[in-house]
C-alpha cells in the first residue's frame, strides 16, 4: 500500500512543476486523494459492500469535487490534476500513466447495463472540459484537446479536439495535408491563416479555410485558362492580384480600442 502512494507522490512530482514538497502533495492534492478513496471504496465493491462502496465514493465527492464510481478500474500513477468536476463512470477503465484535467467526464451514453464507459490505454493525456461517452477505445498514447466531445474510438497516439471529435494528428505526428496548402495560399492574399485548419471545432475558422481552399483551386483554373488564351495570341491575365493591407485591419481594431478604453474611462458608476 505505501508503496503504491509513493509512486502516486512521484507521479505528481513528474507531470506537475507546481508542486514543491512531499507535504505540499499529501495535503493539497484532491485528484491524488480521490484516487486513494476510490482505492477504499473499490476494495468494498469488490467483496459486495455495495451501499458501503457507494457511500464512500460519495463522501470523496464532497470532499474533492472528483466523482469516481467504485465499479471503475484505475490504473497505476494515475494522475488528476486540479481534480474539480472529473466524473468517471462505473464502467470506464483507465490504463497507466493517464492523466486527466479538471471537468472531465468518462461518461456513458446508454441506460443499458453492461459496458458503457470509456476504456483508455496507457499514457491518455485528456484535456479540461473534455468528455469521452460510451464504450470507446482511446489508443494508448493519445491526446485529447480540452472541450473535445468524443464519440468514436481514437487511434494510439492520435490528437483529438473539437466537437465532434476529430483527429488532427495521426500516429505518426502527421497533420492534415491541406493545411500546409491553405497557409501557401493564405500568405498570397497577404493573410495570416493562422488555425484556419479544416478541422479546427471553430467554424468561422473552418469557413475560412473551405474559402481559401476555393480560391487555390479557382486560381488554377484561371491561370490554366489565361495560359491557353495567351497562347492562342491573347494577352489576358496580365495585371497581379490586389494586395491586401491586414495593416488597414490592425488600424481599425486600434481605434476601436480606443473608443472603447474611453468609454470606460468616462463611465460615471453614481449616474
Amino acid at each position: 500500500m505505501f508503496s503504491r502512494i509513493k509512486e502516486d507522490i512521484n507521479s505528481v512530482f513528474d507531470r506537475d512543476p507546481a508542486a514543491r514538497t512531499v507535504f505540499e502533495v499529501l495535503t493539497n492534492y484532491p485528484g491524488m486523494h480521490a484516487i486513494w478513496g476510490h482505492r477504499l471504496a473499490k476494495f468494498f465493491w469488490q467483496k459486495n459492500f455495495k451501499w458501503l462502496a457507494r457511500s464512500i465514493s460519495t463522501f470523496f465527492r464532497w470532499v474533492t469535487g472528483v466523482e469516481i464510481h467504485p465499479g471503475a478500474t484505475l490504473g497505476r500513477r494515475f494522475f488528476i490534476d486540479h481534480g474539480m468536476g472529473v466524473v468517471i463512470g462505473e464502467t470506464a477503465e483507465v490504463g497507466d500513466d493517464c492523466t486527466l484535467y479538471h471537468g472531465v467526464t468518462l461518461g456513458g451514453t446508454s441506460w443499458k447495463a453492461g459496458k458503457r464507459h470509456p476504456t483508455l490505454g496507457n499514457n491518455v493525456v485528456i484535456g479540461a472540459g473534455a468528455k469521452v461517452l460510451g464504450p470507446l477505445d482511446i489508443g494508448e498514447n493519445a491526446r485529447i484537446g480540452s472541450n473535445a466531445v468524443v464519440v468514436k474510438d481514437v487511434p494510439e497516439g492520435a490528437t483529438v479536439v473539437g466537437i465532434p471529435g476529430k483527429v488532427v494528428k495521426d500516429t505518426n505526428g502527421n497533420a492534415d495535408p491541406g493545411d500546409e496548402k491553405r497557409v501557401q495560399v493564405a500568405k498570397k492574399y497577404g493573410f495570416d491563416a493562422y488555425a484556419v485548419s479544416s478541422n479546427n471545432p471553430d467554424p468561422v475558422a473552418k469557413a475560412i479555410g473551405r474559402m481559401l481552399d476555393h480560391m487555390h483551386l479557382m486560381d488554377n483554373k484561371v491561370a490554366s485558362l489565361c495560359k491557353e488564351v495567351n497562347d492562342l495570341g491573347g494577352n489576358v491575365c496580365a495585371d497581379a492580384l490586389p494586395e491586401l493591407r491586414v495593416g488597414e485591419f490592425d488600424e481599425d481594431e486600434k481605434a476601436a480600442a480606443k473608443r472603447r478604453e474611453h468609454a470606460v474611462e468616462s463611465f460615471d458608476p453614481g449616474i
